[in-house]
């Protein structure tokens, strides 16, 4: 059994990740007809070209998608996304987790400190469908919020539409988790393939600068 846990949604031509939001365009640059001319005989190439929004898949977000000015992609350290050690909340079937859900199930005295804390809700078996994005996506409390401010992990993630009531356009997981540098991942998928520790998380995106969120290939390596 593979000691690795994809925890990332696949990308397609078309795929709708947040509702209004498009879907990528994929297509040839160099197709491999084309590059037959260029090449030695049997020898061809294929060149991709991608036309997408950062918000698609599953993604990181970093401050300077909620505040200007502030660290965007090319100034995430890897030790706060890569090879971190994680932690499972299991809110399977609640829709806005708060505090006290996150107290009972890492334990108020648990040291998040460089922690990945992953919320599983179960949403993600509704990716790609109406659903997914409606009223009602589960999500962080305000006071949830305040609670992992305080533990400071280094990074939480969902899989869900979006880690704040989508209804509340405040967005005040957003705002205190990026304001406290707390790394955002949202539209994970799977995770109730983890158990509740004993496992690693990865979720590392491209540096490209002038850009606060971008897609990563999500994943866990159990002990």
């Amino acid at each position: 059994m593979s000691r690795f846990v994809e925890l990332s949604h696949p990308i397609h031509a078309g795929l709708v990740t947040y509702p209004g939001m498009p879907g990528p365009v994929i297509t040839d640059y160099l197709s491999r007809d084309d590059s037959r001319g260029r090449y030695a005989v049997d020898t061809t190439f294929q060149i991709g070209r991608i036309d997408l929004i950062a918000n698609t898949g599953t993604y990181l977000d970093t401050p300077a998608h909620r505040f200007e000015g502030r660290g965007d992609l090319t100034d995430v350290p890897l030790d706060r996304v890569a090879d971190l050690p994680g932690l499972l909340v299991d809110a399977t079937g609640e829709r806005a987790v708060d505090a006290a859900h996150l107290a009972k199930a890492l334990g108020a005295g648990t040291d998040l400190s460089g922690v990945a804390v992953l919320v599983c809700t179960g949403w993600s078996r509704h990716f790609g469908n109406p659903a997914y994005g409606g009223p009602d996506a589960p999500f962080l409390t305000r006071d949830a919020v305040e609670w992992l401010v305080r533990k400071g992990p280094a990074l939480v993630g969902i899989d869900s539409v979006n880690i704040d009531d989508v209804a509340d356009l405040t967005r005040p997981a957003h705002t205190g988790l990026l304001d406290a540098g707390i790394y955002v991942v949202e539209h994970l998928t799977d995770l109730d393939r983890l158990p509740l520790d004993g496992f690693r998380f990865s979720a590392v995106p491209p540096r490209i600068a002038g850009m606060g969120t971008f897609t990563v290939r999500a994943f866990a390596v159990l002990s």
